[in-house]
């Protein structure tokens, strides 16, 4: 399958995407940051100097996905119906669990939004905890869920 955002000669460019219906569209992403038990704990009690930092962050991650084609060059700015972002603390991980949920009608997916707030929501959840730990790490940063559009449904693991 060729890559869209290529013209013939090689060359970078936003795709048309005028010809396309106007449908629902839904992406669903996920990633994690993992940190110790003890930074966590923090996070729970909510004992950071930050503040509250699930709340922040949420916010932050609603805010990236609306400034997502300011940030990723050859998206398309869309009109954003919803954006839900879930941050949960999973002492199994150890760390905070993300899912960010974004809706619009429209003629391009929205799967780069709810990548972008994420993103956006873990870097928010890093920059807010660095003061005690470092050492965390983000991951696991994927598209779950994506319908609507000529493609239809896409789901992990379906």
């Amino acid at each position: 399958m060729p890559l869209t955002h290529f013209d013939g000669d090689g060359r970078a460019h936003m795709v048309d995407v005028s010809d396309k219906d106007v449908t629902s569209r839904i992406a669903v992403a996920e990633g994690w940051v993992r940190m110790t038990p003890e930074t966590l704990a923090l996070v729970e009690q909510g004992s950071t100097k930050k503040g509250d930092v699930l709340g922040v962050a949420r916010l932050a991650g609603i805010m990236g996905a609306k400034r997502t084609s300011d940030l990723i060059p050859l998206c398309h700015p869309l009109p954003i119906t919803k954006v839900a972002v879930e941050l949960e603390a999973d002492a199994e991980l150890p760390g905070v669990r993300i899912a960010a949920t974004v809706k619009t009608t429209g003629q391009t997916g929205i799967e780069m939004e709810a990548l972008t707030a994420v993103s956006v929501a873990a870097l928010t959840v890093y920059d807010m905890l660095k003061a005690v730990e470092r050492s965390m790490e983000i991951g696991g940063i994927r598209v779950i869920l994506k319908d609507g559009g000529k493609s239809g449904l896409y789901e992990v693991g379906a």
